[in-house]
């Protein structure tokens, strides 16, 4: 039986791919060191907003990390807080300073009531809160550090996934840059008066993602292909990134955002020939990784 992924998804207590099958959704949660297989069958299809299915069944293509048709994400899109679309959430929003290695700092906001999932989606290894409040306080705060203290709201995941295998062995020294910034940021003028200040309590997400002394990443799939197979062994996961190994020494990033709007059935055992779909270096920039 063929089902569609729906993508992974994270709370405090991990990662889960989320599948359907028509109406019916199930969840299957990230166990680290289990062999992980599947096939990619059909065409790839668009895979709708938030939940609803794309009314034309548009084709996209393989390397689309947002797998929507253009009609699709204009529509996500107008309904989005973080492309800045949405100014009347009631809701208290975190702002946060989130550090992906070294010299990777970037400065965000999530709704409060998601707690650290934005965070665990980004691929976060540490992040700090550095206040709560309205939506526009949130923003204006972000814009505040952006402009002042020179701290991006994006970084590329290719850059991310470039460092995870060589990140600081101890929490102090990878709290380290998000706590000197933290300094920096709170000692500004001009936040909002709205806007709550939060202590600095950096949380480390390395223990979730299993990413330390993971082995050094080989290649990155840039594509599943109609009957093509991945394989391996979960190693360690990242925002959207599964690592597997592979075998003969490969270990390869699956971004799970390439999954959605294919119809994949599972391979395991003697069944499982490998990954037999495009796989292309890593640091290659050719696929748009999407916002931050």
């Amino acid at each position: 039986m063929a089902w569609r992924c729906q993508g992974l998804r994270w709370s405090d207590g991990g990662g889960e791919l989320l599948w359907r099958d028509g109406v019916r959704e199930r969840r299957s949660a990230l166990v680290y060191g289990r062999e992980l297989g599947f096939r990619a069958g059909g065409v790839r299809r668009c895979a709708g907003v938030r939940g609803q299915d794309c009314p034309r069944g548009a084709v996209v293509g393989g390397r689309s990390t947002g797998g929507q048709c253009a009609d699709c994400a204009r529509l996500d899109r107008s309904r989005s807080v973080a492309a800045d679309t949405v100014a009347d959430d009631p809701q208290p929003y975190t702002v946060y300073l989130a550090w992906f290695g070294p010299g990777m700092v970037k400065v965000g906001i999530t709704a409060e009531a998601r707690g650290a999932a934005r965070l665990l989606e980004q691929g976060a290894v540490v992040f700090t809160r550095l206040g709560r409040g309205p939506l526009m306080a949130a923003r204006r705060t972000e814009e505040l550090l952006r402009t002042a203290l020179g701290v991006p709201d994006r970084v590329p995941y290719a850059a991310k996934r470039a460092v995870r295998a060589t990140l600081p062995t101890g929490r102090a020294e990878r709290a380290q840059e998000v706590g000197e910034l933290y300094g920096r940021a709170v000692a500004l003028t001009g936040w909002p008066e709205s806007l709550e200040r939060a202590a600095l309590e950096p949380v480390d997400h390395v223990d979730v993602f299993r990413i330390a002394g993971t082995p050094p990443v080989t290649g990155v799939i840039g594509e599943l292909v109609d009957g093509g197979h991945v394989a391996g062994r979960l190693v360690a996961a990242a925002g959207p990134d599964l690592h597997l190994e592979c075998g003969d020494g490969a270990v390869l990033v699956l971004d799970t955002r390439l999954l959605r709007g294919w119809d994949l059935t599972g391979a395991a055992g003697a069944d499982r020939p490998g990954v037999t779909v495009p796989v292309r270096e890593v640091g290659d920039g050719a696929v748009q990784d999407g916002l931050f």
